[in-house]
């Protein structure tokens, strides 16, 4: 990378760099040696994979534990397993727009390296690890709470755990024999920052729940609560 990229990617992440090396290093697939003989290339990310999977992981279980000390264990591992599963860090990575600024083989480039979910969250482990060794673990934790726990706090993290209740109800829909129903978005105010988003879940032509959110997906999961107590009320009433 050159130096604008370096400047730009250190912006992205909002942490500079003591030591750019680090940061270049986190950057570097085995493809990138693999495939460029003879470039001067010697190391790849792999190894700040490990030890950025590590610090992860210890970050992540020392606050779910801290901000949810009543949840069991179980609740606590698919929690912690949630949010460092490559899904959640290869989102994050996109969010950072960690794809373009990797160094990879031309091959690998060729075949849409870049998008791939496995490669981006590894290099989001590999960067966590390079800050962790830059600035120390204050500053890889406070990355990771920034980037990672704030964001998926925001989604509605306290719902991990729990029965997906968009699910539940759609299960108790088709026992009682009744139509799918639909969600829908009936705003979203706020600055673009901090949105609060508005939504109904209708069935019959008539709203059944509604519910707010930091996110769309928390406002359905919370209106698919409410709707599938409305029914169990209904339900149990006979009507």
């Amino acid at each position: 990378m050159h130096e604008g990229e370096f400047a730009e990617l250190q912006h992205r992440l909002g942490y500079t760099f003591r030591d750019s090396s680090g940061l270049e290093l986190a950057m570097t697939h085995s493809s990138r040696h693999g495939e460029s003989r003879g470039s001067g290339v010697q190391q790849s990310n792999e190894q700040l994979e490990l030890l950025g999977d590590s610090v992860l992981g210890l970050v992540i279980t020392d606050r779910l534990t801290a901000v949810f000390s009543g949840w069991s264990l179980g609740r606590l591992n698919r929690a912690k397993a949630h949010l460092v599963s490559a899904k959640m860090l290869s989102s994050v990575a996109r969010r950072l727009e960690l794809g373009r600024f990797l160094q990879l083989g031309p091959g690998e480039d060729r075949t849409g390296g870049r998008e791939k979910p496995k490669l981006l969250a590894d290099a989001y482990e590999a960067v966590v690890a390079a800050i962790y060794r830059d600035g120390g673990s204050a500053a890889a934790g406070e990355f990771v709470l920034r980037t990672l726990w704030e964001p998926a706090l925001a989604d509605g993290l306290g719902l991990l755990g729990e029965p997906d209740a968009k699910t539940a109800l759609q299960e108790r829909l088709r026992e009682l024999h009744l139509d799918p129903g639909e969600y829908r978005l009936a705003s979203a105010s706020g600055p673009e920052h901090q949105r609060t988003f508005h939504v109904e879940f209708w069935m019959g032509g008539r709203p059944l729940s509604c519910a707010d959110g930091r996110s769309k997906k928390q406002a359905e999961l919370e209106a698919a609560r409410l709707a599938l107590e409305s029914l169990e009320k209904i339900s149990a009433n006979g009507s």
